[in-house]
């Protein structure tokens, strides 16, 4: 059942009645170059993305600069890496912030980000920021939620990794400080996401269990698991975002390219459409084809007065005489006029006319 509740962000309303929000993450995908990230931007605007979403943080406000084991990386994505180090090559500073809203507007696309400390929150609402992402590893970061909420701004929160207690309870904090607007996304936080353990139907559950437009943050390589979640809910679909998977940035590996995003945008597009509402009236791209349906004909000429037998009619194709079901019914009744093969059995051409 489509609900009428929605999430409005710059102007565009988010919920089951309105066509799938298409958020292209950039993350650290600009390479440390701004000129990637301005570009990066008008390309997704290309694609058909609704929105663009940065991170706003700096290595200094996410972590410490430590050598100890506590801070070092290993296994995955980024094995090897120092935290630190890490964020250092990933961050998108400060300073690019006003270029890269500025961009956005010149585009027509909105633009908002993951604050990651309350300091970033600060720097947002500077720029009068339309709406926050939260990721799935602060979601346990109540005092932050807190302070994005007394925003009174729309809230998205990723769930990746957090139990349903952790989820209630950032909710909880969000509604509860004044987020009168939230989307919770089903997201499962590897990178990348084998397709066999994204376990999409989370999103129908989240929106029941919680009252929330649902969507999902994709880190599965391809379109598939994105395509594939719109038939179960999904409301907004975030998918890393890069110019090209070769310049290898942080992200780079799941994330799409802008010919690959601009096919998400739209197979997202069709799959929401192809849902419709159940229902079983002949739909008018059916007409057409009822002429191919099969029907009772004449298959032999009659004489009027002539009794109907077996060598007369046959239940074939097309569709403009009797139904099939009427087949014995004929039979055995006359005809009031003469009729030659290929025509179509009607009430109107049988004496004993008794439906």
């Amino acid at each position: 059942m489509k609900s009428n509740h929605f999430v409005s962000i710059d102007g565009k309303k988010i919920g089951p009645q309105f066509k799938p929000y298409i958020v292209a993450e950039l993350s650290a995908n600009h390479n440390g170059n701004i000129d990637n990230a301005l570009k990066a931007i008008e390309e997704a605007a290309k694609c058909g993305a609704d929105a663009v979403k940065i991170q706003s943080y700096t290595p200094d406000s996410m972590t410490i600069d430590c050598d100890s084991e506590d801070f070092q990386i290993h296994g995955g994505l980024w094995d090897g890496f120092k935290l630190y180090d890490l964020y250092k090559w990933a961050h998108t500073p400060y300073e690019w912030h006003q270029k890269l809203f500025q961009k956005a507007k010149e585009v027509g696309i909105t633009l908002f980000s993951t604050p990651f400390d309350e300091s970033a929150v600060e720097l947002l609402e500077s720029f009068d920021v339309p709406a926050y992402k939260l990721a799935s590893f602060e979601i346990t970061d109540l005092p932050l939620i807190k302070r994005i909420a007394q925003t009174g701004k729309p809230l998205i929160i990723s769930t990746g990794m957090a139990s349903m207690e952790e989820i209630e309870e950032a909710i909880t904090t969000a509604r509860g400080n004044g987020c009168k607007e939230l989307i919770a996304l089903h997201c499962i936080s590897a990178y990348p996401t084998p397709a066999e353990q994204a376990n999409l139907a989370t999103i129908a559950d989240i929106s029941q269990r919680f009252d929330v437009i649902s969507g999902l943050s994709d880190h599965s390589l391809g379109t598939v698991v994105s395509v594939t979640s719109i038939a179960l809910g999904a409301c907004l679909i975030e998918k890393h975002f890069t110019l090209d998977r070769n310049d290898k940035g942080p992200d780079a590996e799941f994330s799409l390219e802008p010919n690959e995003f601009k096919r998400l945008a739209k197979e997202t597009n069709e799959a929401y459409h192809a849902i419709g509402v159940a229902g079983y009236e002949r739909k008018p791209v059916e007409e057409a084809n009822m002429a191919f349906r099969r029907s009772i004909y004449f298959v032999a000429d009659i004489k009027q007065g002539e009794v109907i037998t077996t060598k007369h009619i046959r239940k074939i194709r097309p569709g403009y005489g009797l139904a099939p079901k009427y087949f014995q019914k004929i039979l055995g009744q006359t005809v009031n006029q003469n009729i030659t093969r290929g025509t179509a059995t009607s009430w109107k051409l049988i004496t004993n006319d008794s439906k």
